[in-house]
């Protein structure tokens, strides 16, 4: 049977010569010959030797336990902590202790370190908690799993950050390389501990990264070779307090790329362009826009993605023909496209993964039809700015349901896109925020009797949302908030929305 899928060295459509020439030769640019080099300038890396290294791992969830893992593989001691008691983890861990890791649990970290060499934290542990201060006081070094891994990985590093579309393009990007014929691994704030994915990849393979504000609290050494960042908005000021330092975070991914690295930049995201004005980048900038021209890049030429420069540029595919719904996607398309071009992946493998990619769990994902009324499971909004994208998408009566865990988001920019939208015909409210969202809504003028206020379980918000809901319309779970006043993560609420949906369609809700 004939299949459509390209050559995966076709002569035709190459990026290379794409490249402005006087980067070329400097460059080396060629990706299969790259790419086993580790060319990234990652020489002197401090962590690398780690046998022998008394090391504590301060929270065992999946990124403490990847990050002992590794570390015991490498031969360190390692110590777990948790405060929570052994016993809640049902045995998860036995494995970690068999092999000779110290358990100290139940009790905070600072009671746990005496004879430690260093401590690794988990992305969820601010480096300004004090007992982290009071380690490094003590003459502890301190890392994070993200950096760790990173210093024990082979490969070629890739990176996506920004503030909303990480995981559709980290994902993306991953599926070009592996369609491009690598062996591709994905990574980070995703969901797999780096730490994890070192011990599987080989120089020959490809690491793409999610980054997140979180992990570059802790990341010195962190260096991917090419690193897109996708907009920044507000998100995480509980965290980081300023917007200002929120956007440090975000730049630290490109503080030891050099010239002969690639940085990917939103064109048209006036957060990037604005953090761009005061910072610095060594790595040569390359650009993605759906609304312009942009002097090395891709973009949209009326209704055709293309890469290249305005002089010299080559199609990629028409906006139709990617499968992902919402001009968003387009955007984070052309992010990934980039990111592949300027790694030498040819063209139509990028136009192939374009035309195949069905998108992301938890996403704008389709989570089942009941009594008429389609569910969709966008969980993976947890900023105002990512759920304004999928309210942007809802062309059918929606009722919308909002709520989660506080983050000290402003909520107005949402309510004016909801305003904007007459396709958003009821809003159910519930969790930790449905006083702000509530008060937002009503303030500017969304109709109080269309807003239904749930003080109980996330159950009984759907429920409500099936109340308000009638044949033909959408139901959208697209929360503008984090989990984590009800669920361990946005992946559990995920599920649980399913279930509930799946439930619903079996009439046992």
């Amino acid at each position: 049977m004939r299949s459509d899928r390209p050559a995966l060295h076709a002569a035709s459509g190459t990026t290379a010569d794409l490249v402005p020439g006087r980067l070329r030769a400097a460059r080396g640019f060629h990706f299969f010959a790259r790419i086993g080099g580790q060319a990234t300038g990652n020489e002197v890396i401090v962590l690398k030797d780690l046998t022998n290294k008394t090391v504590l791992v301060v929270g065992m969830a999946r990124s403490g336990e990847a990050a002992a893992q590794l570390l015991l593989k490498k031969g360190a001691r390692v110590v777990l902590n948790d405060s929570k008691p052994l016993e809640s983890f049902n045995g998860k861990l036995d494995a970690l202790i068999a092999q000779g890791a110290q358990p100290r649990f139940g009790c905070p970290a600072d009671q746990a370190w005496a004879g430690c060499d260093m401590m690794v934290i988990s992305p969820g542990i601010s480096v300004d908690a004090p007992f982290v201060r009071q380690a490094q006081a003590a003459g502890i070094a301190v890392t994070g799993e993200l950096e760790l891994g990173f210093t024990q990985a082979q490969g070629l590093i890739l990176g996506v950050t920004g503030t909303n579309g990480k995981t559709t393009t980290t994902t993306l990007v991953g599926e070009i390389f592996k369609n491009a014929g690598k062996l591709s691994y994905l990574a980070g704030n995703i969901g797999i501990p780096l730490c994890q994915q070192a011990l599987a990849a080989k120089p020959e393979d490809v690491i793409v990264v999610e980054i997140s504000s979180f992990q570059m609290e802790t990341a010195d050494t962190f260096h991917p070779h090419c690193c897109a960042l996708l907009n920044i908005t507000e998100d995480h000021l509980n965290r980081h307090g300023t917007m200002q330092v929120y956007t440090d975070m975000k730049f630290r991914a490109f503080a030891n790329m050099t010239p002969q690295d690639f940085a990917i930049f939103n064109y048209d995201d006036p957060g990037v362009r604005g953090a761009l004005e005061t910072r610095s980048v060594r790595a040569m900038p390359v650009w993605f826009s759906v609304k312009t021209p942009v002097p090395y890049g891709a973009w949209l030429e009326g209704d055709e993605l293309v890469f290249g420069t305005p002089q010299s540029y080559r199609p990629i595919c028409r906006m139709d023909e990617i499968r992902i719904p919402g001009m968003h996607n387009v955007s984070n398309a052309l992010a990934a496209a980039a990111m592949a071009a300027v790694c030498a992946v040819q063209l139509p493998v990028i136009r192939y993964t374009l035309r195949t990619f069905a998108g992301v769990e938890h996403r704008i994902e389709f989570a089942g039809e009941a009594a008429g009324v389609r569910y969709i499971n966008d969980s993976k909004g947890t900023n105002v700015d990512s759920t304004i994208k999928a309210v942007q998408t809802m062309q059918t009566n929606t009722v919308l349901m909002l709520g989660g865990y506080d983050k000290h988001t402003d909520f107005d920019p949402l309510t004016r896109e909801i305003l904007a939208n007459p396709a958003i015909g009821h809003i159910v409210v519930y969790g930790d925020t449905r006083s702000q969202i509530e008060q937002s809504l009503v303030r500017l003028g969304y109709a109080g009797a269309r807003i239904t206020r749930v003080d109980g379980s996330f159950e009984s918000a759907v429920r409500a949302a099936r109340e308000a809901a009638h044949p033909g319309d959408t139901v959208l779970l697209s929360p503008a908030c984090a989990s984590f006043d009800q669920f361990d993560d946005y992946e559990q609420r995920g599920r649980v929305f399913k279930d509930l949906v799946k439930r619903m369609g079996e009439g046992t809700l």
